[in-house]
């Protein structure tokens, strides 16, 4: 009679996966865990040898199955996997396994819709509250979500790009309710979290990447009522070690505008890779003077720091304004003003 994997603890399934992983497999997942926690799965993998055959195959079948689940409910929820499990491995196998995942498990919400075309999303909330857009659009990735407020009609984009800057957390009921929306628009499913989402820092990922069309019609109309959160996207948008990015003219076209003394500050506690970037396109004779600025001055307050490289990044978003440099967006697409 065949002994079942039931009777096996969880540690004890996990030393079964590692030896079957190899010596390489395990050194990595030790790195990982704590002290007594590799007691105990040291312990276990001396014992690996007398368990039988029939329940190691069963352990890493186990594990199979719930790397296959988990891989699908991220796809497109808990639903969706649980369907595609029922395909490939029968009803009753398929239910175990969204049962053990299901309670150790958070899938984000709004999943169903990462698979979905933005055509199609658009379609549907384009006819929603901005709140509501906003909420679907902070649990997106980023380059969909750009992609949904580029084909939003103008007049709802910097309504939905504030409501996202603004946005702090939202309770898990409002977030149960707007996907059973879509999934009922959408004819597709998905689950809840509880994260916190949104804020400046999520508006900043979507704009971006979208278009500089876009970015500049939502920023100019965000402008006249909401001021000072246009200039902390703005700041946020480009950071001082992003000037390792630009091109070489570029560099040097920010590197004139900027006096000796607010260059060594903002360098203090720049990269290396960043001062070496800065001091490459200037003269060797400022390049020293630089230097030896920065080492006279000794510890400096982070405050100082941090107003020279504002200073600086501000002046690099004036220069890109009036099309004097070009920037360089994160995916590498160029951003010519």
């Amino acid at each position: 009679m065949v002994e079942r994997i039931k009777e096996l603890t969880g540690i004890q399934k996990v030393a079964v996966l590692l030896v079957g992983m190899g010596p390489d497999v395990s050194v990595e997942v030790f790195k990982r865990l704590s002290e007594k926690e590799i007691d105990q799965l040291t312990m276990e993998i001396s014992n690996v040898r007398q368990l039988k055959n029939s329940q190691t195959e069963q352990v890493v079948d186990e594990f199979y199955e719930m790397v296959l689940a988990q891989d699908y409910m991220n796809e497109g929820g808990l639903s969706y996997a649980r369907d595609i499990l029922e395909k490939a491995l029968g009803k009753e196998k398929a239910i175990d396994t969204i049962g053990r995942l299901s309670n150790r498990l958070q899938v984000k919400p709004f999943n169903f819709a990462r698979r979905l075309d933005p055509t199609r999303i658009v379609n549907v909330l384009q006819h929603e509250q901005a709140q509501t857009i906003a909420l679907v659009l902070s649990y997106l990735d980023a380059k969909q979500s750009s992609q949904i407020l580029s084909q939003l009609p103008a007049s709802q984009q910097a309504e939905v790009a504030k409501r996202i800057a603004l946005m702090e957390s939202t309770s898990p009921d409002v977030i149960q309710q707007v996907e059973q929306i879509l999934e009922r628009k959408l004819s597709a499913s998905g689950s809840q979290d509880y994260t916190a989402t949104g804020g400046v820092e999520a508006i900043v990922r979507v704009l971006n990447q979208v278009d500089r069309g876009t970015e500049k019609a939502i920023l100019s109309e965000l402008e006249s009522g909401s001021p000072e959160l246009v200039a902390e996207i703005k700041k946020r948008m480009f950071v001082f070690e992003d000037l390792v990015k630009l091109d070489v003219r570029s560099i040097q076209r920010i590197i004139r505008e900027v006096n000796d003394q607010d260059m060594s500050f903002a360098l203090k506690a720049a990269s290396d890779e960043l001062k070496e970037s800065i001091f490459s396109n200037m003269s060797s004779r400022r390049s020293e003077l630089i230097r030896e600025e920065m080492d006279v001055m000794g510890p400096v307050k982070l405050k100082d720091v941090e107003t020279a490289q504002t200073e600086i990044v501000a002046l690099i978003r004036q220069l890109e304004e009036s099309g004097e440099i070009t920037v360089t967006r994160e995916e590498g697409d160029e951003m010519i003003v």
